[in-house]
């Protein structure tokens, strides 16, 4: 007889850990406060891990396993993952303990610890869910300069065999990014987000969350995430059938008012197992062949799971724990208040924090170039910000969130993930979002009390980092625009840039 533990985001029958499954065998869940709030998660995210697990605990019982689940409330819980194994085990005469590996270092090194702490043997497997193992991916970095995420994606293509044929990529293109990046145009009509309706299980997490979690970040109701396998499956034939045909052109655009866009809003099923990512990848290449979505559309959502996803788990892997202190550009500063309230005069940034705290969701472009960009600019400490994205988000787990902020976001691993820093002015956010139409702040206006923050910032970053980024290849025509302008701007930018600072630190609002 074994114990098998299985963790939040590892609900799933295939799951390495339930390959050789017995009759037998205990399989253990448990809702712990020590998962639940080393950082305080939002509301919302909480909720959906925990009726996920109460459902997937349903499932495997409706499949006659034996299953011994421990709920949050249980008197008896121990808030502790090791010693909810410890009890346990005391009920039966085990062999062994059986877990796939955990997908935060954090957990790995804690069940490192495990083998001096239980009578019988710790069985870690790999966790076989991802298309490349870590062990593959580490091959593929070795003696490689640069690990450019561009290189790895046609290599996963390859190896998929997705969007391929004998003459190479389907098109004659790897990748149709450049045709991805339309502004978003008056009158867009954009179709419902699947919404699933709380059965009383889920009600009763959602009580249950109101009654434990009532300071953490985040609304927790309206609730309409997809709590089981088959809703999942419904969320992504809708967005296949609804959205994938205009995914492509519009994936960058921001619109107030719709925080859910053309997006799959699919990560949170993909990284808790409800999901498996080829049947996602081969949906889209399936539509495209069916002649129900564009290539471009098609491709980009490929790329986001094929490419991306397994990328940043990798470079995750290949470099914890040490990754995490990364700082390369020395950034210091507290992350301000208005990330938690959106209280800001800065529409794009109250927008995207609310629709966060609202939703526990919004898309890559508001992550990235909205309020990554401003924690760029403003030189947020990394420590700080990772924490932020870690909680706010219900996909967010550290193997994602911490390569996508320190490196994509930050700049703070020094380029190892991307090539230059996403920082851009106030421009950027003008051309690709309505936001700035009902702002305080004018896009257009470079300096002084109505210019857009993002405006002065941008260039206070450039020149405040000058000793770092100034040899970066793609950062020349940025200093080369920098080294043109006389001193009379010079002073403008840095004193607007201390007048924001100071406020901002004051907790004023900005």
């Amino acid at each position: 007889m074994k114990l098998r533990l299985l963790l939040g985001d590892q609900l799933s029958l295939s799951m390495s850990s339930l390959s050789d499954l017995s009759t037998d065998d205990l399989i253990l869940m448990c809702e712990v406060k020590q998962e639940a709030t080393y950082v305080k998660h939002h509301k919302k995210k909480i909720a959906f891990v925990f009726s996920a697990m109460r459902h997937f605990a349903r499932e495997l019982r409706g499949r006659g396993l034996n299953v011994r689940y421990v709920d949050y409330d249980d008197p008896k819980n121990s808030g502790s993952m090791l010693d909810e194994v410890k009890m346990a085990l005391s009920l039966h005469q085990f062999e062994e303990v059986i877990v796939t590996k955990p997908g935060e270092h954090r957990l790995l090194r804690a069940f490192q610890t495990w083998p001096d702490e239980l009578a019988v043997p710790l069985i870690m497997r790999d966790d076989d869910r991802f298309l490349c193992s870590t062990d593959d991916f580490a091959r593929w970095a070795d003696g490689r300069k640069q690990l450019r995420m561009e290189y790895f994606y046609r290599e996963m293509r390859r190896k998929y065999s997705v969007l391929v044929d004998a003459d190479g990529p389907v098109g004659g293109q790897w990748n149709y990014d450049a045709e991805n990046r339309k502004p978003p145009v008056a009158g867009l009509e954009v179709p419902d987000n699947y919404k699933a309706e709380p059965d009383a299980i889920t009600q009763d997490v959602i009580k249950l969350v109101e009654t434990h979690f009532p300071d953490h970040f985040g609304d927790l109701t309206p609730f309409r995430f997809a709590v089981t396998r088959d809703q999942a499956l419904a969320a992504l034939d809708e967005f296949i059938t609804c959205r994938l045909q205009l995914f492509g052109d519009y994936q960058d655009a921001m619109v107030q008012g719709e925080p859910w866009m053309y997006h799959s809003h699919i990560a949170l099923y993909l990284n808790c197992g409800l999901l498996n990512p080829l049947e996602c990848i081969l949906r889209a290449e399936a539509a495209h062949h069916d002649g129900a979505a564009p290539l471009n559309a098609v491709e980009g959502f490929i790329r986001q799971i094929l490419g991306w996803r397994e990328y940043v788990r990798g470079i995750y892997w290949l470099k914890m724990p040490d990754y995490k202190a990364a700082n390369f550009l020395e950034a210091e500063r507290a992350l301000p208040e208005f990330y938690w309230t959106g209280e800001t005069s800065m529409n794009c940034m109250r927008q995207c924090i609310t629709e966060t705290k609202q939703n526990a969701y919004a898309h890559h472009i508001q992550r990235l170039m909205v309020l990554g960009n401003f924690a760029l600019l403003a030189g947020l400490d990394p420590d700080e910000v990772n924490d932020w994205y870690l909680l706010v988000y219900a996909d967010a787990y550290e193997w994602v969130e911490l390569p996508n902020v320190s490196g994509m976001i930050l700049f703070a691993d020094g380029g190892l993930l991307a090539s230059k820093p996403y920082a851009a002015s106030g421009s950027y956010i003008n051309k690709m979002s309505n936001y700035c139409e009902a702002c305080s702040y004018k896009p257009t206006v470079k300096n002084g009390p109505k210019a857009c923050p993002f405006n002065y910032l941008y260039w206070d970053f450039i020149a405040r980092n000058d000793g770092k980024l100034r040899g970066n290849p793609r950062m020349g025509f940025m200093y080369k625009s920098l080294d043109r302008m006389n001193e009379e701007k010079r002073q403008a930018i840095q004193a607007d840039s201390r007048r924001f600072f100071a406020a901002m630190q004051a907790n004023g609002k900005v």
